[in-house]
């Protein structure tokens, strides 16, 4: 039980964000063996439009990589069996039932077939300064950023329904991150792994989200444009 373990660990962990499309087979040797070496806890792999291969993906990272690869996919055709666990998002801030649960119908046997780890997870979209991908492909409105109670409430009521994880997203190359306050109230009410993503570019804005309650903090597009700050990134969250 990969995610089970890891967030037992009480450490702050650190995700990276794979998007297949990003990448080419060379930079992600480069991608894997630097996050191997930084100390990165765990590799998501998926993105909101992914015409790369998944599978073909996560063959190449794991010849390189001890790090455990889970699933976070943009639709049910990003499934593949031969990761080692999938955050099973529900987009609990938004009311388009494909991705409440229209999605998770299409993919259930062959979860079920697969044998790996699942991880439900309530999937809130924050309100990040303009129209990220998540929010144009998902048809859903963003909760606004100066409403931390509705926040609150929707992470509250995914806890109820018996999520085992609460993901606070901003987007893919949001303007803002979620705000540290939103992170901190979310902290108070609920009592499940808050993991945190979208917007963080640098090591302040990754402690920031650590220091107000994130278990996790995942970091994608900011690393595209710079492997460099990876090792500073992974080393903030701790």
């Amino acid at each position: 039980m990969v995610y089970t373990q890891l967030v037992k660990s009480q450490k702050g962990l650190f995700a990276l964000l794979v998007d297949p499309d990003k990448y080419s087979v060379d930079d992600l040797i480069d991608l894997s063996q630097r996050a191997q070496t930084a100390g990165v806890d765990m590799i998501l792999l998926g993105g909101s439009i992914t015409q790369a291969s998944i599978a073909d993906t996560l063959l190449t990272i794991r010849r390189y990589t001890s790090i455990p690869i889970v699933l976070f996919p943009g639709n049910a055709m990003q499934f593949v069996p031969t990761a080692d666990a999938i955050l099973l998002l529900s987009l609990i801030s938004g009311r388009n039932p494909d991705f409440l649960i229209g999605n998770h119908v299409l993919v259930s046997h062959s979860l079920r077939k697969s044998g790996m780890e699942i991880i439900p997870t309530g999937y809130i979209l924050v309100e990040s300064g303009r129209v990220t991908s998540v929010q144009y492909m998902s048809g859903t409105v963003p909760i606004p950023r100066d409403k931390s109670d509705i926040v609150v409430a929707t992470a509250l009521a995914g806890q109820q329904l018996g999520l085992k994880s609460i993901y606070l997203e901003a987007g893919s190359g949001a303007e803002l991150p979620v705000s540290t306050q939103i992170i901190s109230e979310v902290r108070k009410c609920v009592n499940l792994p808050i993991i945190v993503g979208g917007g963080l570019r640098n090591p302040e804005q990754v402690k920031a989200a650590r220091n107000a309650g994130a278990s996790m903090v995942v970091v994608g597009n900011a690393l595209e444009k710079d492997l460099g700050i990876l090792k500073d990134l992974v080393s903030a969250c701790r």
